[in-house]
């Protein structure tokens, strides 16, 4: 590996990968996409294939996924951004306009999963569908939209952790992240001579970790106990593997005048109340079983 790294480059050292002028984007009349926005919405269409097709097999009318995919891409969006603002606040105290600009950047993935669920649970009310079994339709859509949309964070140079020597180490160019993103530790490891630096790839780890979890859940999906039981498998899940990830991540929100980091706070809370529900309803079940066939 080359101890100068054009601004472009991305390495993986130790798996002996060296990946020379990968673009943020590509032009289009003079118009600029970036590849961010472009695998979000890959992962967004995905995501909703995935559940279309999960709700005809389930008998399930798939035009209640499209239609609400509608509102939750918005409501989503928003949330995300909300939810950043609020916790980075200092960022946009002087500048209320930039609040707007998300092509900077800005959006959180809990804030999107909270307004989905928020917009779930209102379009179930209105159509009178099933919140629970709908949600448990969604999640595994939602988590393969997470897996395809973490390599954005790839492409933007965004979302790694600290400094790391490990198998999966990966090394950025210095200039082509937010100097934000660089803690101590890791402007400590930078080698003397070098214009690069290595570290944890937290998008990947979690993109990984998603990845297992939503072939548990397409297995399990056929062997549930009850309604809602995927979607506290998704809150439950996600919540374990982000409450550890966010732990190494140098570019966290925390919460204000604290060093606690939000997310992995709403992760570890999320997880212990999807084990306890999930240890509860069973409980509940398996006092009804035994009732029910003394009444036989």
């Amino acid at each position: 590996m080359q101890d100068i790294m054009d601004v472009k480059d991305i390495a993986f050292p130790h798996l002996g990968i060296y990946l020379r002028n990968v673009p943020r984007g590509f032009q289009i009349f003079g118009f600029q996409i970036a590849f961010y926005g472009v695998i979000i919405g890959l992962g967004i269409f995905c995501g909703i294939l995935l559940a279309a097709h999960i709700a005809k097999k389930e008998k399930l009318d798939p035009d209640l996924i499209w239609d609400f995919a509608i509102y939750a891409i918005v409501f989503s969006i928003i949330g995300a951004r909300i939810y950043y603002v609020i916790f980075a606040w200092d960022i946009y105290r002087n500048d209320l306009l930039s609040i707007f600009n998300t092509r900077k950047g800005g959006l959180a993935i809990y804030g999107a999963v909270i307004a989905a669920f928020i917009t779930l649970w209102v379009y179930c009310k209105v159509k009178k569908q099933s919140f629970l079994q709908i949600a448990d339709i969604c999640v595994p859509a939602l988590v393969l939209g997470q897996i395809i949309g973490r390599w954005g964070n790839f492409m933007n140079r965004e979302v790694f952790g600290e400094y790391t020597d490990g198998l999966l180490a990966m090394r950025l160019p210095i200039d082509a992240v937010r100097s934000s993103d660089i803690s101590e530790s890791i402007a400590g490891h930078i080698i003397e001579g070098t214009n690069y630096i290595q570290v944890h790839p937290t998008f990947l780890y979690e993109g990984l970790w998603n990845l297992a979890l939503l072939f548990f859940m397409l297995f399990y999906r056929q062997h549930k106990k009850f309604r809602g039981e995927m979607w506290l498998l998704y809150l439950g899940g996600y919540g374990l593997g982000r409450a550890w990830i966010e732990g190494i991540r140098t570019d966290t929100l925390f919460i204000p005048h604290t060093t606690i980091a939000v997310s992995q706070v709403l992760a570890v809370i999320l997880f212990v109340a999807a084990v306890c529900a999930d240890a509860v309803i069973r409980l509940r079940m398996r006092k009804v079983r035994p009732s029910s066939k003394t009444e036989e």
